[in-house]
Parts: structure tokens; C-alpha cells; sequence
């Protein structure tokens, strides 16, 4: 079979009941191949493809809405509904945003969760792992000599999050994608800082392609060091950000009492 003929959909070939539409679709979205916000094909399209008639398919997608997989929108079909979610409560995230030593813990937490998911990834990666990051690699590289950096950044997250696909491990996939979501939201820090450091750009495309040829070279030993090699710079990065913007609030509190005094 090749590529294009793998169908995420594929035809039921048992008793074609809702509970297997149900299971299929579950699959595909424990495994990470549906993510949040994702459509589903149409009504008529999907029943086709699974082989089902449309009152079972719609009793397998009321049976997914209950329990919270999906979600319909009026007029504009079903979409896979938020089930990454936050991996701590509001209140909590924002008592997390208000003390720094937060962050830190975070990164902290971050180096061996990274480490051990580039090195799974390194063993496990597949043809078609190895083919989606060479793409998120080869646009972070056109973004960074482009100097976009918002695209730059975009794909920072997006390769980590296929590295973590790589892992072929379910729960390290999702606890990332939680990971990811705090850091995009910028709980912790804003990555523009460690961005904005002199040469940091530089370095950090280095890092980044430093894990990506561990992992296509099938080196788990060398992907985890690099992994960890890279959140130890962005750890290092914050730090001084943290410090430096310290130091310029203190120099401007005296600059004004100077100003209030002379």
C-alpha cells in the first residue's frame, strides 16, 4: 500500500456496528493522528469510507460527543474537541505565571522529558517520521534565513511536537502537547527573550539540527544529549533575561529618584 492510498477511515470489517466506528476513531485521536480542531469528512463521505450505514455512523458520533471526543458545530460539521486541555487549573497556572522559580522547575522538568522522547524517538522513528521532520527542519531553516520569526518560531514547537510523535509513545506525545501549550501561551516565559539574545537564533537553529540528525542518523545516545544540550541553553537564556531585566528596572528606579532628588 502507499502512500496515498492509506485511508485514516479505513473500511469496518467486522460486525459494523457504532461501538467499532467508535474504537477507530478513538484510535486516531489517542494516537495523535487527530488532533484538536481537526473536521471530520462529511456524513455522507465517512459512512462510505467506513463501510457503515449513516444511522450507525451518527450513533458512533453521539456516542463520541458524549464522552467529549468530538464536537458539532452548527452548520459547519464535526471537529475533534479539545482533549489535550490544561495540565494544571486556571487558578494554579496563574499562581505558576506570578513566582519565576516556576520556570525554571519547568525546564527542568522539560530537559529529561525531552531527553528521554529524543532518544525513544532516535530507535523508533519511521520513514514517514523521518520525512515529516526533514519538512518542519527545512522550513525552520527557510524561516530563519528569511528572518521570519514568527514562522521560526511556529516551527520550534511543531518539531518538537513531531519529535515527540517519533517517541511512539502515547503518553509522552500528550504530556508534551500539554507542555507545548503552556509554553506557546507564555506561562512560563516569553520565548522572545531567549530569541532576542545576541546570536541566539544562530545558535538555537544549530540545536535544533543537532537532535533532528541524531534521530534520522538512529542515534538515541546523541539525540538525548543534544535534546537536553538545547533546553540547558534556554534555561541559561532565561536566566539572563530574568537577570538583566531585573538589573534595568533597578538602574531606572535610581535614574528616577536621581531625577526626583537633584
Amino acid at each position: 500500500m502507499t502512500e496515498d492510498q492509506i485511508d485514516l477511515y479505513a473500511r469496518i470489517s467486522h460486525s459494523r456496528t457504532a461501538d467499532e466506528v467508535v474504537q477507530q476513531i478513538e484510535l486516531l485521536i489517542l494516537e495523535g493522528i487527530l488532533r484538536d480542531g481537526d473536521r471530520l469528512p462529511g456524513e455522507r463521505e465517512l459512512s462510505k469510507r467506513f463501510d457503515v450505514s449513516r444511522p450507525i455512523l451518527r450513533e458512533a458520533l453521539k456516542e463520541l460527543e458524549t464522552r467529549g471526543l468530538v464536537e458539532s458545530r452548527h452548520g459547519g460539521g464535526t471537529f475533534i474537541a479539545g482533549v489535550v486541555g490544561e495540565v494544571f487549573s486556571r487558578p494554579l497556572i496563574e499562581l505558576i505565571g506570578r513566582h519565576h522559580k516556576a520556570t525554571q522547575d519547568y525546564l527542568e522538568y522539560r530537559r529529561e522529558l525531552e531527553g528521554l522522547t529524543a532518544e525513544l524517538a532516535a530507535s523508533r522513528a519511521t520513514d514517514f517520521d523521518r520525512d515529516i521532520l526533514t519538512r518542519i527542519i527545512e522550513r525552520m531553516r527557510t524561516a530563519h534565513r528569511d528572518g521570519d520569526f514568527n514562522d521560526e518560531l511556529a516551527s520550534d514547537v511543531e518539531l518538537h511536537q513531531a519529535i515527540g510523535e517519533s517517541a511512539h509513545n502515547i503518553i509522552l506525545m500528550h504530556t508534551l502537547r500539554a507542555c507545548y501549550r503552556l509554553l506557546t501561551q507564555g506561562i512560563f516565559f516569553h520565548r522572545n527573550s531567549v530569541f532576542d539574545a545576541p546570536g541566539a537564533r544562530d545558535r538555537l537553529l544549530a540545536q535544533h539540527e543537532a537532535i533532528y540528525d541524531a534521530i534520522i542518523a538512529g542515534d538515541p545516545k546523541a539525540a538525548k544529549a543534544a535534546a537536553q544540550n538545547h533546553i540547558d541553553f534556554v534555561a541559561a537564556s532565561t536566566r539572563e533575561a530574568e537577570r538583566t531585566g531585573e538589573w534595568a528596572r533597578i538602574a531606572r528606579l535610581r535614574l528616577r529618584q536621581r531625577d526626583q532628588t537633584g
